[in-house]
C-alpha cells in the first residue's frame, strides 16, 4: 500500500509540476556550465597576463635584455591559442559534464592535464615556426598559474553551489528503489553529503512496510511512476540485487519514459567483485576476496596516527581536563572519572574511561527509566536525562566527557577513529549483522558521529560503521577527524 494516494483528476497538475521541476534542473545545469566557462575564461586569461607580467616586468627568472623584450601585443596570438586549447581540453576531458558528486581531485586532474598539454602544444608550435614570442619561462608560469587559478575558481563555484543547494536551489529530489543494505547505504550517503544537493524523498520496495530511520517507505515498486509525478522527483536511484533483473529494467524504462534521470547501483555481490583477487594454480583460476585494508603497513600507519594524535591531544587538552575535573568535584560527590566495561575488537572487554557526567549510582536507575528511552535498537539514550549533573550536561553536549578515552587510544584498546565501543548489554541485543561492528578497534569518533550523531537510527549507525570498516583508508580517518571538530562545537544531535 503506497503512503500516497493520488486524488482523482490531478494527473495534469502533477505532470505540469514535474515538467517545471525538470525545467528548473535543466536551467540549473546550464547556469553551472556558463559559470564554469566564465570562470575558466577569467582564470586562464589572468594566468597568461600574470605570466607575462612576471617574466617581462618583474623579470622573474632572470634579467630580460632590451633586445629580448617582447611586447604583449606580439603574444596576443599565442595567448588566444593557449586559451582556446585549455577550454578545448576541459571539454574533451569531460570537465564541463562531470556528474553531480564528482570529486574535486578528479577535477584537479582534468585541469592539470589540460593546461599542461596546452602549454606544451603552444610552445612546440611557436618553436617550430620560430615565432618571436617564445619564452619558455613564460609558458611554465602560464601553466602553473592556470592550474592554480582555475582550481581556485572551481572551488569557489563549488562553494557557491553548495550554498545554493542548502537554500533549495537546484536540488535533485530522489527516490531510491530498494531496501537492501546497499540501498540503505546509498540513502545515507546522499543525505549525509548535503553539499551534493540531493533530497532523499524515501524508498520503494515490495517487502518494506516500515520506514528506515529518517527515510520513508513510500510503497511497492509498481507505485514508482505515480510517486515520481506526485512527489515531483527528478532522479531515481535503482539499488536492487541482480536477481531482480525484471524490476530493474521496469524501473529504468519508466524513468526513460517520464524523462527522469536515474542511477543504477550494482548490488553487494557486484561491488565485492572490485575486491576480488585472482590466483591461478596449474592454469585453473581461483577467486577470493581481498582481506581488510587494516593489515600490515596500513595498520601500522593507523596505530602511528593514534599514538601521535592521542599524545598531542592529551598535552593540548590538559588545561581543560583540570578545569572539568575541578567542576565535577565541586558540583557533586563522587569520582571525577567514570569507568565502564566496554567491548573492543573481537568482543574483548576493556575498561573505558569518561569524565563522570551523571550522579553516582546512575547505572542502577536505568531499568526504571527504560520507558523514557528515545533511541531505537539496543542503545539507551534520553535527551533530557534526569541523571545528568549540570556540568555533565555541558560536557556531554560538547563531547568533552569522551576525551579521557585518549588514554584508551594510547594503550591500544581504542583508536581515534572507529565504531563506538558498546557495552555488553547492547551486544546481547544485537542482530547477527550488527556484530560486524566488532571486527575492528573501536574509536572515539567515527563516520556516524559526523553524519548526524544521535539523530540517526541505530541501524543507520551500524551501516555507517560497516561502510567505514570496508572502506578504511588513512585519508578517510583524517577526513573524519577534521569533520569531528565542527560537529562537536555545533553540538548537533548530541545527547
Amino acid at each position: 500500500m503506497s503512503v500516497f494516494e493520488p486524488a482523482a483528476g490531478d494527473t495534469a497538475a502533477t505532470r505540469a509540476a514535474q515538467a517545471s521541476i525538470r525545467v528548473s534542473a535543466l536551467a540549473h545545469r546550464r547556469a553551472r556550465l556558463f559559470a564554469l566557462l566564465g570562470m575558466d575564461l577569467l582564470t586562464t586569461n589572468a594566468a597568461f597576463f600574470l605570466a607575462y607580467y612576471l617574466r617581462y616586468v618583474v623579470e622573474l627568472g632572470g634579467d630580460v635584455p632590451g633586445e629580448s623584450f617582447v611586447e604583449f601585443a606580439v603574444y596576443a596570438p599565442v595567448h588566444a591559442l593557449f586559451l582556446g586549447l585549455c577550454l578545448l581540453g576541459y571539454q574533451l576531458r569531460g570537465s564541463y559534464t562531470l556528474p553531480r558528486g564528482s570529486s574535486l581531485a578528479r577535477e584537479v586532474w582534468f585541469v592539470f592535464g589540460s593546461t599542461a598539454t596546452s602549454a606544451m602544444v603552444v610552445f612546440a608550435a611557436v618553436s617550430i615556426i620560430r615565432y618571436p614570442a617564445s619564452s619558455r619561462l613564460l609558458f611554465v608560469y602560464a601553466w602553473i598559474l592556470a592550474v592554480g587559478l582555475t582550481i581556485l575558481g572551481r572551488v569557489l563555484i563549488r562553494l557557491v553551489q553548495a550554498r545554493l543547494y542548502e537554500r533549495g536551489h537546484g536540488v535533485e529530489r530522489v527516490i531510491v528503489v530498494g531496501n537492501n543494505r546497499l540501498a540503505r547505504m546509498v540513502m545515507q550517503m546522499l543525505a549525509q553529503e548535503k553539499h551534493l544537493g540531493y533530497q532523499v524523498l524515501g524508498f520503494v520496495d515490495n517487502r518494506a512496510r516500515a520506514d528506515f530511520g529518517r527515510f520513508r517507505a513510500l510503497g511497492p515498486v509498481d507505485q514508482l511512476p505515480t510517486l515520481i509525478n506526485h512527489l515531483q522527483a527528478n532522479h531515481v536511484v535503482v539499488a536492487l540485487p541482480a536477481a531482480q533483473h525484471a524490476h530493474v529494467l521496469w524501473a529504468l524504462d519508466h524513468c526513460r519514459r517520464d524523462g527522469v534521470s536515474f542511477s543504477l547501483v550494482p548490488d553487494l555481490f557486484e561491488l565485492r567483485l572490485s575486491s576480488v583477487r585472482l590466483n591461478t594454480v596449474s592454469g585453473i583460476p581461483l577467486f577470493g576476496l581481498n582481506e581488510s585494508n587494516l593489515v600490515g603497513w596500513n595498520l601500522f600507519m593507523k596505530r602511528a596516527l593514534d599514538v601521535v594524535g592521542s599524545v598531542m591531544l592529551l598535552v593540548i587538552l590538559s588545561p581543560i581536563f583540570v578545569v572539568v575535573a575541578a567542576a565535577i568535584r565541586l558540583e557533586s560527590e563522587g569520582p571525577v572519572f567514570f569507568r565502564q566495561t566496554r567491548l573492543g575488537k573481537g568482543g574483548v572487554p576493556f575498561t573505558c574511561f569518561k569524565f563522570r557526567s551523571m550522579h553516582v549510582g546512575a547505572d542502577s536507575q536505568r531499568d526504571r527509566l527504560e520507558a523514557l528511552n528515545e533511541a531505537d535498537g539496543p542503545i539507551f539514550k534520553i535527551r533530557d536525562d534526569p541523571r545528568l549533573t549540570r556540568v555533565g550536561r555541558l560536557v556531554r553536549r560538547m563531547s568533552i566527557d569522551e576525551t579521557p578515552q585518549l588514554w584508551n587510544v594510547l594503550t591500544g584498546e581504542m583508536s581515534l577513529v572507529g565504531p563506538r565501543p558498546p557495552i555488553p548489554l547492547e551486544v546481547e541485543r544485537y542482530e547477527e549483522w550488527h556484530r560486524r561492528r566488532l571486527e575492528t578497534v573501536p574509536g572515539i569518533t567515527g563516520l556516524w558521529q559526523v553524519s548526524g550523531r544521535s539523530e540517526l537510527s541505530f541501524d543507520e549507525m551500524v551501516m555507517l560503521d560497516l561502510y567505514y570498516i570496508e572502506n578504511w583508508s588513512l585519508v578517510l580517518d583524517l577526513q573524519i577527524l577534521a569533520r569531528t571538530v565542527p560537529a562537536v562545537f555545533a553540538g548537533a544531535g548530541a545527547f
